[in-house]
């Protein structure tokens, strides 16, 4: 169904969808954030991303969704799972790597404007949960190094997007 969707959104602009991926994969968070704020300014709406984190459309969910679509892509050389426990919590996504790859756990967050001023703290609060909630502990069991797994918090606020890495 995410594959569908996904296709159909950026059938025309492969490229650009490759990109994505191709800088997660390489740990350019400057590319990843490009690349987000692009497709965000031109694809969402501000009914579907919403401005607050307790909005009844949920824009976590809204985002979360988009995301993990982009990462069905990854299904060749990573396991992709979502909203799974580890450690004392549940995480976003997960990619297990199939082969020598590092691992990644993925966080979002929509700013909270009462507590988070910048996107910058959104950010932060994201990569203080990956640690606080030892998300990495199913990567670790599974024989992945702490050093091999890399965290991002992702976070959003309507139509702009910020990606910070650990």
């Amino acid at each position: 169904m995410f594959r569908a969707i996904i296709k159909g959104w950026f059938g025309k602009s492969r490229k650009e969808y490759n990109g994505f991926i191709k800088a997660l994969l390489a740990d350019d968070v400057k590319a990843m954030n490009q690349y987000m704020n692009k497709v965000a300014m031109v694809t969402f709406s501000s009914f579907d991303a919403g401005n607050k984190p307790s909005e009844s459309a949920e824009p976590e969910r809204f985002y979360h969704g988009f995301v993990l679509g982009l990462l069905v892509e990854l299904s060749d050389r990573y396991t992709v799972t979502s909203n799974r426990e580890s450690g004392y919590g549940r995480y976003d996504v997960l990619l297990e790597p199939k082969m020598g790859d590092d691992g990644m756990i993925l966080e979002f967050k929509v700013q909270d404007g009462e507590d988070e001023k910048e996107l910058a703290d959104t950010v932060k609060a994201a990569l203080e949960q990956i640690e606080e909630k030892r998300y990495e502990a199913v990567l670790v069991t599974k024989g992945v190094e702490k050093k091999r797994i890399r965290k991002y918090g992702f976070a959003f606020c309507g139509k702009r997007v910020l990606i910070g890495k650990a």
